[in-house]
């Protein structure tokens, strides 16, 4: 990496520190880089990688361009650097304007890592938001997976590094939607507690009742379901009996490349007033389940799900007396959902919430409203009938070469499995 070639390579991607520390000395710079990039990694990601990563970038990259996430919070570094590059254009120095207008990041990690990132740069509302490019260093790694990234974990050797970079370098910006998820308890009209989750991009929620219990053995037991289409008002949705997960998707595939409802039919895709799933159009898919555990499905041959709705908002509400609790799992990340024991109601409502600027490669498997051939994303089976009210659980746990007696043991927590 010592050669000439090498040196003005990196010098492409290198932002020099008056630019990055507020107070430095300005040295004098000429040469604009034409992809300045911050970088921020996740270390604890991947094993060891994330922190050799860390590592690899920092040797080849000014050092205060690249960020441990363990150590600094996003927020705080883009707030630093945005107001020194404000002071900075402020007194006429036309080389900030070029670095803030090339800029772009780098978030290596895994899912949540990258939906956090993305969270930060919409929350701020910075002016001329970067675009984002993800290092896969996660498990599921499906945000990666859609935008062309791949979903293995990288090598951290220089040579590939400065592949990646000459790969962002090459990138397409695309914008997508960002979405905001809420979860709420209400009792008698008042709000007992309040948290809400900021999501982005990729929002997989999952609502889960048990295979195994024949008293949740249909989603529709567990929650009443609204969508709201565009500007429409709230409607009932129609979950067939034998649904028993639901899946919402602003991407063409979940957790790490999953392809949830295979060819879409044309003539229900008409009837049912669907078009093909992008990911700037303000919408995502509603994807129903007649397995609690879907991955079986989409591992299994022709295995799918069933398109049950596009909408711009979801609601889901969970009252009294279906169950004690359900799985739900939001950008990879699971938790174990209390349900009501009295009259109280829990609400998880999903809604768009504006865009943001991610970028993609020429293998992304994401399609945009705007691509000039906006075809759609790559897939391989029919779409499932929804119509279908057919509800033997027996029949689906042989498919899969399970007993009907089978059973996880107690010491299992299966919100922590993917």
């Amino acid at each position: 990496m010592g050669d000439g070639n090498s040196i003005r390579t990196l010098k492409e991607f290198s932002i020099p520190d008056y630019i990055l520390l507020p107070g430095a000395e300005n040295r004098g710079v000429y040469h604009v880089p034409a992809c300045p990039v911050v970088v921020f990694i996740n270390s604890k990601s991947g094993g060891q990688l994330g922190g050799e990563l860390f590592v690899t970038y920092s040797s080849i990259l000014n050092k205060n361009q690249v960020f441990d996430l363990g150590v600094h919070a996003p927020d705080k570094v883009l707030h630093q650097l945005y107001a020194n590059l404000a002071k900075l254009k402020h007194n006429g120095d036309n080389f900030a304007a070029e670095i803030q207008n090339r800029l772009r990041i780098i978030v290596a990690g895994g899912d949540g890592t990258a939906s956090w990132l993305l969270g930060v740069v919409s929350d701020l509302k910075l002016p001329h938001p970067p675009p984002i490019a993800t290092v896969p260093l996660g498990t599921g790694n499906n945000l990666p997976f859609a935008f062309g990234w791949g979903k293995k974990n990288p090598t951290t050797d220089i040579q590939s590094v400065v592949s990646f970079l000459n790969h962002v370098k090459a990138a397409k910006e695309m914008k997508i939607d960002r979405r905001v998820t809420t979860l709420t308890e209400v009792d008698f009209g008042t709000i007992l507690a309040w948290s809400a989750y900021l999501k982005l991009g990729c929002t997989q929620g999952w609502f889960l009742s048990s295979l195994f219990q024949s008293s949740s053995r249909n989603i529709a037991q567990l929650t009443k379901v609204k969508i709201m289409k565009r500007q429409g008002q709230w409607e009932d949705l129609h979950i067939p009996r034998s649904i028993r997960s639901i899946v919402c998707l602003n991407l063409p595939s979940f957790s790490g490349g999953l392809n949830p409802w295979g060819k879409p039919n044309r003539k229900k895709s008409i009837y049912r007033d669907l078009t093909l799933p992008y990911v700037d159009d303000g919408l995502f898919e509603v994807v129903g389940f007649r397995d609690a555990w879907h991955g079986l499905v989409l591992f299994a041959p022709n295995g799918h799900g069933t398109r049950l709705a596009q909408a711009s908002k979801i609601r889901f509400e969970f009252h009294k007396g279906a169950a004690d609790y359900t799985f739900m799992r939001i950008d990879g990340e699971p938790w174990k959902q209390p349900l009501p024991k009295d009259d109280a109601t829990v609400v998880v409502e999903i809604s768009h919430h504006g865009q943001v600027s991610m970028l993609a490669t020429p293998l992304r498997h994401s399609k945009s409203m705007h691509d000039d051939d906006p075809s759609s994303p790559s897939v391989d089976h029919e779409e499932d009938d929804s119509s279908d009210e057919e509800d033997d659980s027996s029949e689906e746990r042989r498919k899969f070469g399970a007993a009907d007696t089978f059973k996880y043991p107690e010491e299992v927590d299966i919100a922590h499995l993917s």
